[in-house]
């Protein structure tokens, strides 16, 4: 879950996205995901890739 929690911190800076802004356009409270602390289901991180531009191949990539 850390290195999941990582790249999407890393990919949100990257586009200049703030927490707040990210959870207003998605309804997704990303500082808990950010944390590592709360698991995420493949829908979920669809959606976040789908907002920060990326492919769910892509994301898995750099990990």
């Amino acid at each position: 879950m850390i290195k999941i929690a990582n790249r999407i911190k890393q990919l949100r800076f990257e586009k200049g996205i703030s927490q707040d802004t990210f959870f207003i356009d998605t309804d997704i409270h990303i500082a808990r995901i950010e944390s590592g602390k709360s698991n995420i289901t493949v829908n979920t991180l669809s959606t976040i890739c789908d907002y920060l531009g990326i492919s769910l191949t892509d994301f898995f990539k750099e990990i």
